[in-house]
């Protein structure tokens, strides 16, 4: 997939199998898109710790919703600053209170299967290469006009 250009379609709801009244202290849903082990390796800054205020796992918001009880879908256009990496979507069921009170995502326990390879946008345009190109022309003729300058300026000098 590509930020910025493509978009994923998100679904969740409630687990049918359980109880009723398991849903009775959800009041919000976030779905958040989170980094896969596999591109967590060498990153701190991308660690899943098991204290939710501390995990940063999840970074980028999908959306956050009022909870209803029915199945609910979602049409997101993956945003320009999305990093390339691997991810999975995760949704959390918070209370009254903000608080997470539970959790799906798309993925297994090991986080192996069903993951997302985003790719990042490179942030060049032919545009840029060709100012790019002019700068750096113009930097190495007025390098070279100051040097042929100088020297005619230490000649003068010396005469």
């Amino acid at each position: 997939l590509r930020a910025g250009e493509d978009k994923i379609t998100v679904r969740w709801g409630l687990n049918q199998s359980l109880p009723a009244g398991t849903d009775s202290a959800y009041k919000t849903i976030k779905v958040q898109l989170c980094y896969a082990p596999i591109s967590q390796v060498d990153r701190a800054w991308r660690k899943t710790e098991d204290h939710l205020s501390k995990d940063k796992t999840c970074q980028f918001k999908i959306v956050k919703r009022p909870y209803t009880t029915g199945n609910q879908t979602l049409e997101w256009t993956i945003e320009r600053d999305v990093p390339t990496a691997t991810y999975f979507v995760r949704a959390y069921a918070l209370d009254a209170n903000d608080h997470e009170v539970a959790y799906g995502q798309n993925t297994d326990a090991k986080k192996t299967t069903n993951l997302l390879e985003i790719q990042a946008i490179s942030g060049r345009h032919v545009s840029l290469d060709i100012a790019s190109v002019c700068f750096s022309v113009f930097s190495i003729i007025s390098l070279m006009g100051f040097f042929f300058v100088e020297k005619r300026k230490g000649r003068k000098a010396q005469q």
